[in-house]
């Protein structure tokens, strides 16, 4: 960690006025706030040289935009700095407090101060809090040029935005910060206040983790440290987290924390890697995702990545549901990983999946056809007349139990739908089906002669 912050670009200089020093000082993440967008930190492919902002800036104009990313990227400070670059008025709404009739009432500002010859940008925060209605509300001041709308959103713009909105605004993704950029962050919290954090190694790491991406965080906490801190002492990292607390994982159950990391751990399983998936499960059991939830996302591995490769992954994948079920937390989650674990760890094959999907897209497109007559019971007197269970072959009356009957109805030609894999289990699946197959022609061509 002393190469991470031994490296790091001189921070500006940065005067703090003398009464912010003394009686209610502004918070460290306001006072620290870029004053151009050269010093916005780790948004280099936005603000950079060679950023998409800079790039726009540099014509003299600019287009609506939505702001799509985490909290403390800088969504907003970029956005001010943005309508400073072209000389815009800066106006600035919340989506969470604000409705149509506040709406209406910036708009009308907006034309008064365009008819003077000034443009205006408005800042939508929480910009997806708004409903479709009100997001409708945007499109003629965006279509006449009354406004330039810079949105904020924390969610994916694709789900909670109109697509008409969508279509007049460019999308310009934040990123969270790295540890990289956190650390820079510290450096001028650090420059500004004129001394350093009382944390050693491990606890300036645990700091940088404990911010979680979040630039605005890692200043709080910075703060909250200086504040704690008893002269001359140095922090290690469980002091740390018990004058701070825990910062929870930015994670929303029903939105796009929840999908990805969601994303993250079957895929992690699907790519036979048990370590990541391991680590998935945590970060979403450590968010507070219902664990029941996990259980049943594992048994849809089970049966859908790993198949008849290992037929005791369904097994234990249902297993673990029902022993967390059964013992709730914290003991129940040990079941889960077991299962996650070995899930990850089997053999794969999506060959029943994709056979089940085969199977049902037959039976859509090909109507409801009768089975054939000799496998249809026969319970009446009126059946037996039209020919039901006529020539069946019982198969355990067969050699090997295999008659070779065909069994699909008539007018639809025999179908593949499972083509079993050469993997864990499914390698001896596939050699009595091509056994079983080779019968079956020989049968159906000694019927033919």
């Amino acid at each position: 960690m002393a190469d991470l912050f031994g490296s790091l670009p001189a921070a500006p200089e940065r005067k703090i006025r003398p009464e912010t020093d003394v009686g209610h000082r502004r918070p460290l993440a306001d006072r620290l706030r870029p004053q151009t967008l050269t010093e916005v930190v780790g948004q280099e492919h936005l603000t950079g040289p060679d950023g998409v902002l800079t790039r726009m800036l540099s014509g003299g104009s600019l287009g609506s935009t939505i702001f799509w990313g985490p909290p403390g990227t800088g969504k907003t400070t970029v956005a001010r700095l943005m309508a400073n670059e072209v000389d815009f008025a800066f106006e600035q709404i919340s989506a969470i407090f604000s409705g149509v009739a506040d709406l209406k009432k910036v708009f009308e500002s907006a034309r008064l101060r365009r008819s003077n010859g000034r443009q205006t940008l408005l800042f939508v925060d929480e910009i997806h809090r708004f409903n479709r209605a009100q997001q409708d509300s945007f499109l003629p001041v965006l279509e006449d040029g009354t406004v330039v709308l810079v949105g904020a959103t924390t969610e994916n713009p694709s789900f909670e935005l109109n697509a008409a909105l969508l279509s007049r605004a460019r999308v310009l993704t934040f990123k969270a910060h790295d540890a990289q950029s956190l650390a820079l962050l510290v450096a001028r919290a650090e420059a500004a206040e004129g001394r350093a954090l009382p944390l050693d190694e491990e606890a300036r790491a645990v700091l940088l983790r404990m911010a979680d991406g979040d630039g605005r965080a890692i200043l709080t906490l910075a703060e909250e440290i200086w504040r704690a801190a008893k002269p001359g002492e140095m922090l290690d990292a469980a002091t740390l987290q018990s004058i701070v607390q825990r910062r929870a994982p930015v994670y929303d159950k029903g939105q796009d924390g929840h999908y990805n990391l969601i994303s993250a751990l079957h895929k992690s399983v699907r790519g036979s890697d048990p370590d990541a998936a391991l680590y998935y499960l945590c970060r979403m059991l450590d968010a507070g995702e219902d664990p029941l939830y996990l259980g049943r996302r594992l048994v849809r591995m089970a049966s859908e990545d790993i198949g008849l490769a290992d037929p005791q992954a369904l097994v234990i994948a249902s297993a673990a549901k029902d022993a967390y079920d059964y013992l709730g937390s914290p003991e129940g989650e040990l079941a889960l990983a077991e299962a996650t674990v070995y899930l990850a760890s089997a053999p794969k094959s999506n060959s029943v999946y994709v056979a089940y999907k085969a199977a049902m897209r037959a039976a859509k497109e090909n109507g409801s056809l009768l089975p054939p007559r000799h496998i249809l019971n026969a319970p009446t007197k009126l059946m037996k007349e039209e020919g039901y269970g006529d020539g069946y072959a019982y198969d355990h009356d067969a050699p090997g139990a295999f008659s070779g009957q065909d069994y699909f109805p008539e007018g639809l030609d025999r179908q593949r739908f499972y083509v079993p894999t050469e993997r864990g289990a499914e390698a001896s699946i596939g050699k009595r089906l091509a056994e079983w197959e080779l019968l079956r022609s020989r049968r159906s061509r000694r019927d033919h002669d």
